[in-house]
């Protein structure tokens, strides 16, 4: 099966869209880090804790998730409201916090910048919201870690948020955007953003999902970086021009959760 000349083969076709289908339900929620923010209603607690869950989005998912409700549990009842009343001696109860290299300095900037940011710029959605141009949110990602990093800060901390325009793949923060952006009607991606279209969003890449990106001839490039994605996004909006990012749950889940001999079959 491969790609030539921006046509993709139907065999690849129908495969993807029988995976999207398998993988695109609310039972795949439980190992995935969007569990984390399922566990609330509120527009702004669902917003913060995605945000935080995904920030820390990388290495084995059982402990991404395990970190990731632990975080929110630090945080209360509410991650929106501790986010904008929390004073230095409520910041103390994040000590001792890790998730690798994220660490408890880097968390307590997280809130500190996530309150500017909902008290200056009106919240996550309206930053994005400002800077989305186009038929990409990667100039957006840009700009944001640009507002993010605009109260003083660590420098180590810097490198939990990444930018495509020095070339990362960006994978965390586009999957935080497909969680908010991406209406999906069966109960995983929550929609929440409107103003900005999925058809703007980018595939999150990663190993999993760039090895089988790249068996399908959806990808060439050997580095999983922002040129790699605009490769891949290329292609899938070949696939659905709408909603070309529905297909991260067919590379990604294929690639996490088939066996060795299914895909040696692709």
């Amino acid at each position: 099966m491969e790609v030539k000349h921006n046509y993709i083969d139907e065999e690849i076709i129908d495969f993807l869209n029988e995976k999207v289908d398998q993988y695109n339900r609310p039972n795949f929620i439980e190992n995935d880090p969007i569990s984390i923010p399922h566990r609330y209603s509120l527009k702004e607690d669902i917003e913060i804790s995605g945000f935080l869950a995904a920030s820390i989005s990388w290495g084995n998912r059982k402990m991404i998730v395990k970190n990731g409700h632990k975080m929110l549990d630090l945080l209360g009842e509410s991650p929106f409201d501790y986010v904008m009343s929390h004073d230095a001696k409520q910041l103390k109860r994040l000590n001792g916090f890790v998730h690798r290299t994220f660490n408890q300095e880097d968390f307590k900037f997280f809130i500190k910048a996530l309150k500017h940011l909902y008290q200056v710029h009106g919240g996550l959605e309206a930053v994005f919201n400002k800077y989305a141009t186009g038929e990409s949110l990667q100039p957006a990602i840009h700009q944001f870690k640009k507002v993010f990093f605009e109260i003083p800060h660590s420098q180590r901390t810097t490198k939990h948020i990444s930018d495509p325009f020095k070339g990362s793949a960006a994978k965390k923060i586009n999957m935080y955007l497909r969680w908010l952006v991406r209406v999906d009607n069966r109960g995983v991606d929550f929609g929440l953003w409107r103003k900005i279209k999925p058809s703007q969003l980018s595939c999150p890449l990663d190993v999993h999902s760039g090895n089988i990106a790249r068996k399908l001839g959806l990808l060439t490039r050997k580095q999983n970086d922002s040129k790699a994605v605009a490769e891949l996004d290329s292609n899938l909006r070949i696939l659905d021009a709408s909603d070309p990012v529905k297909y991260d749950f067919a590379l990604f889940g294929f690639g996490i959760m088939s066996t060795p001999i299914e895909k040696k079959l692709i």
